[in-house]
């Protein structure tokens, strides 16, 4: 796959929380699974991932990349609770997303992601609440390939809106990353941060500190103290420990183990005010997968 590509998949495979992480951005197909056990209850976190982005080339540095996504939340609430815990037992996330990139000539490319989402219970048939519409714009400056510097480095900057993050406002995006040597990179910005060891030319193993959460409709609504919670947000702070083992030079699996910093769990009501707060305990975290990248 050619530089240009390269950068179009580093630009709009950008997913923020749970959908985009630095370590996704040059991800063509991708198979995830993330738990988190309450190691002082019994309620459990799990997703299933997966996702698929593909680039079309419109004209020399020119393209219009389509993707698709789906995660699958299982929430396993065996705490009591007022209220009946099967009701938002499974959550069902899909994405459709549309993106335009372009270059300048003065080696800046930009872009503009689009991406609809139906994030919801769908236990019932689906409703404009099940519909959010989230996007972003970026910027990417790279200057890895520059032989004139001892230290090659990539830059992204982007202002990106969605719903998984549970705020009803802009975020940012940045990350910067940094080659040291042959051994030793760091990447630092949000949502994502770490520091990489390349241990041979198949493993490398990182520690890092990153976002991760989701937000969706509850289709049937949940009353509480006379409250109508419809909408529940989920949002963590993890740092760990990661792990990757490459195959061949395009797929490798991979393991992030770690714990939550911040573990905010809460149900909500239609104008995201709080109704009721889930089991917010911090808890071991971890994830892993099988990747097709460039």
């Amino acid at each position: 796959m050619n530089t240009q590509i390269f950068k179009v998949i580093i630009l709009f495979t950008l997913m923020f929380v749970p959908n985009s992480t630095i370590a996704q951005l040059t991800d063509i197909a991708r198979l995830e699974y993330s738990f988190i056990p309450q190691s002082q209850s019994e309620d459990q976190y799990t997703r299933f991932r997966a996702l698929f982005n593909y680039p079309i080339e419109l004209k020399k540095g020119s393209y219009f990349v389509i993707g698709a996504e789906y995660n699958r939340v299982h929430l396993k609430l065996e705490e009591p609770y007022p209220f009946e815990t099967d009701i938002i037992d499974k959550f069902h996330i899909i994405d459709f997303s549309m993106a335009y990139t372009f270059k300048t000539h003065d080696d800046w490319r930009f872009g503009v992601k689009v991406y609809p989402r139906i994030a919801s219970t769908l236990t019932q048939s689906i409703t404009w609440r099940d519909f959010f519409i989230n996007g972003g714009i970026y910027a990417i400056k790279d200057r890895l390939k520059d032989e004139s510097l001892n230290n090659p480095w990539r830059l992204i900057l982007g202002l990106t809106y969605n719903s998984t993050a549970g705020v009803p406002f802009p975020l940012p995006f940045i990350s910067y990353y940094r080659i040291l040597n042959e051994k030793w990179s760091y990447t630092l910005g949000i949502p994502k941060s770490n520091i990489k060891l390349q241990l041979n030319s198949k493993s490398t193993f990182q520690t890092f500190v990153t976002f991760d959460g989701f937000y969706a409709h509850i289709q049937d609504a949940i009353v509480i103290n006379d409250e109508l919670a419809d909408h529940i947000s989920l949002s963590v702070v993890v740092g760990g420990l990661g792990y990757e083992y490459s195959f061949t030079d395009h797929l490798a699996a991979y393991i992030y183990t770690g714990y939550t910093f911040r573990l905010n769990n809460v149900l909500r009501a239609e104008n995201r005010d709080e109704i009721y707060k889930l089991d917010n305990i911090n808890a071991p975290y971890l994830r892993t997968g099988l990747k097709f990248k460039i």
